[in-house]
């Protein structure tokens, strides 16, 4: 009986309508009512790109995708055989059995290539981005490669057939790039035959589907809408009949998406630092595309969500290495990339959004988040923001306290969207670019079950789990059931020598926690109060990889200190090894201190550093 309550909560939060949609899609596709099975088209011809006309951009292009690329941002791919393998997992080279199917008949997770991830990661087409900056800069090799890969991905993907096809998502990335490309060219105004026709059967491939993606209440509807109102007012420009229609579109649900996904507060319906950056990463081009084609202006809500994401993501970004939090969900996606910067770096993407959305510069020094600004066409404002200091987002459930160098930020469970988490009153701590406190990310979305369970779970993050299980029930790969509700804050307090803030949630067996957090120069306390648990509470604290030493219940590196307390007594203290993944499909070992009690009681930890 428990269990079907949870599920029908969860149905009722995640919304009738919502699921609706998500059914009578997979009935209509799957007995052909639905027009997408339908769709023919022929395969289109290069050259898609011709010489540019235009004189070279200062700013550098990315180096990559020359001799070999970083797949996912980190893991090397050789690229020896040119151009590769579209249908093939790039790791093992396994290729997908009977790639002409029609793409509606292909699983997503296929036993012998894996996770299908794995094969459009080379079909989101960042290559074309690299090759259109050198071919600007004059590079003819690169102009002719940039054709012949996409000659090749064509012929190889013909329209509406095999697994690159699949995903509307997956088409209006494409899009994007293919936009971008022809900007940094010059050729928007009179493309290609083949240019124009790529970006029409991608249209028309993502159109008849869009309902499920905003069914989806994530950032595969803001990444079709966009496509639909980047390829449909393009081709509209060009003459094509039906591009009104997919550009009104397209406008609508960006509309709708900002005002539905995107708080007041700035936070997004994923709950996660990286899809927070694909949805803004796709505001910045829906926005540098509107400009370049003089079109009207997005409404005021739209320009003030846009505004409130933009600084959002300000906050959560060191300045020192642009890295921040490994928060909630990550699977490697990464879209404009116009600079050679680290994929934990943030600072490219921050600094075109405060540019367009703020007429600001987030950081006053030139550095490579200058560059995409330059390939672009989108001036660098004169005015330089101020540095963020400490907020509370609650529309999301983020609190973000900052002391000197030093940060912390707090999760707590204001759920409007279904949560791929179970992180309630996860504390993630910074000093300077150094992230001392450290949640653990995901992993992998397609992996054994264990890994799925560890890196979504509670035990995954710095917080309190109790009796060995998870915060909510999991119903699923990615959905949890009987989602927590916040049931004690405290506001934000200042101090002279101190930031104060207090959270705390009740679960649905009755268990509790409360966590008072004060963050100083040079030290955080963190004072955990929990009860109605049956067995234990387990507290974890994941650490930096270092040499640590456990005596007692004090733990140090040489350089910091962690100390524990309890009114209760420690059955155990304990540093044990954990795992984080920084990347998608990589995971590295981590000590964790672990802290077991049995009674309910308080618990106080004080982390320390040297200012």
């Amino acid at each position: 009986m428990t269990d079907f309550l949870s599920k029908a909560s969860t149905a009722v939060a995640l919304g009738l309508p919502n699921i609706a949609r998500v059914a009578s899609y997979r009935l209509g596709v799957k007995l052909g009512l639905n027009p997408v099975r339908g769709l023919q088209a022929a395969v289109p011809q290069g050259p898609f790109f011709e010489r540019p006309a235009l004189p070279p951009i200062s700013a550098p292009p990315v180096s990559g995708w020359q001799t070999s690329a970083q797949l996912f941002s980190h893991w090397p791919f050789d690229l020896t055989a040119q151009p590769p393998d579209w249908l093939a997992n790039p790791f093992t080279g396994q290729r997908l059995a009977a790639p002409e199917r029609g793409w509606w008949q292909i699983p997503d997770f296929d036993p012998a290539v894996g996770d299908i991830k794995l094969i459009w990661e080379l079909s989101r087409m960042d290559w074309v981005l690299a090759f259109a900056q050198r071919a600007r800069n004059g590079d003819g090799e690169a102009l002719a490669r940039l054709n012949d890969w996409l000659t090749d991905w064509c012929t190889h993907n013909p329209p509406y057939r095999g697994p690159n096809w699949k995903c509307g998502q997956e088409a209006s990335m494409r899009v994007m790039h293919l936009a971008m490309a022809a900007m940094i060219l010059g050729q928007v105004q009179q493309p290609a035959t083949g240019l124009r026709d790529l970006i029409r059967l991608h249209l028309q491939r993502i159109a008849p589907t869009v309902q499920y993606a905003m069914a989806q209440d994530n950032n595969h509807g803001t990444s079709e809408a966009a496509a639909l109102f980047i390829g449909g007012s393009w081709l509209a420009a060009l003459g094509v009949a039906e591009a009104a229609r997919w550009q009104q579109a397209g406008r609508y649900w960006l509309e709708n998406r900002a005002a539905r996904l995107i708080g007041p507060d700035g936070s997004f319906s994923q709950y996660s630092l990286n899809y927070h950056r694909v949805m803004l990463d796709t505001f910045c081009m829906v926005e540098v595309w509107r400009r370049h084609m003089a079109l009207p202006t997005f409404s005021e809500r739209w320009c003030e969500r846009a505004l409130a994401a933009t600084q959002w993501q300000h906050h959560m970004v060191n300045p020192i290495n642009g890295e921040g939090p490994n928060l909630g969900a990550n699977d490697g996606a990464r879209l404009l990339q116009l600079t050679d910067s680290a994929y934990r770096d943030y600072r490219p993407s921050v600094q075109l959004a405060m540019a367009l959305f703020a007429d600001q510069r987030a950081y006053a020094q030139d550095g490579t988040w200058n560059h995409p600004l330059h390939w672009l066409g989108v001036s660098a404002p004169q005015a330089v923001a101020p540095p963020p200091g400490s907020r509370v987002g609650d529309d999301g459930g983020f609190a973000v306290l900052r002391r000197g160098a030093a940060l912390a930020m707090l999760r707590y469970p204001r759920f409007r969207f279904r949560p791929s988490q179970a992180d309630a009153l996860h504390l993630d701590l910074w000093l300077g670019g150094e992230n001392l406190l450290r949640d653990a990310g995901s992993y992998s979305y397609n992996t054994e079950t264990r890994w799925l369970n560890y890196f979504g779970g509670t035990a995954s993050h710095n917080t309190v789990q109790f009796d060995d299980r998870d915060q909510m029930p999991r119903l699923g790969r990615f959905l949890f059931g009987d989602w927590l509700k916040t049931s004690f804050i405290e506001p934000l307090m200042h101090e002279a020598q101190a930031a104060h803030f207090a959270i705390g949630y009740r679960d649905g067996q009755r268990a509790s926690h409360q966590r008072r957090i004060c963050l100083g120069d040079a030290h955080l306390r963190v004072v955990d109060d929990v009860a109605g648990f049956t067995r234990k509470a387990v507290q974890r604290w994941r650490l930096a990889p270092g040499d640590w030493k456990l005596a007692g219940q004090s733990l140090t590196n040489g350089a910091h200190v962690l100390t524990v307390r309890a009114s209760m007594p420690i059955v155990r203290c304990e540093l044990v090894e954990g795992w984080e993944s920084r990347h998608y499909l990589e995971k590295t070992p981590v000590p964790v201190l672990e802290i077991e009690v049995r009674q309910p009681g308080t618990l106080t930890t004080e982390y320390r550093w040297t200012p």
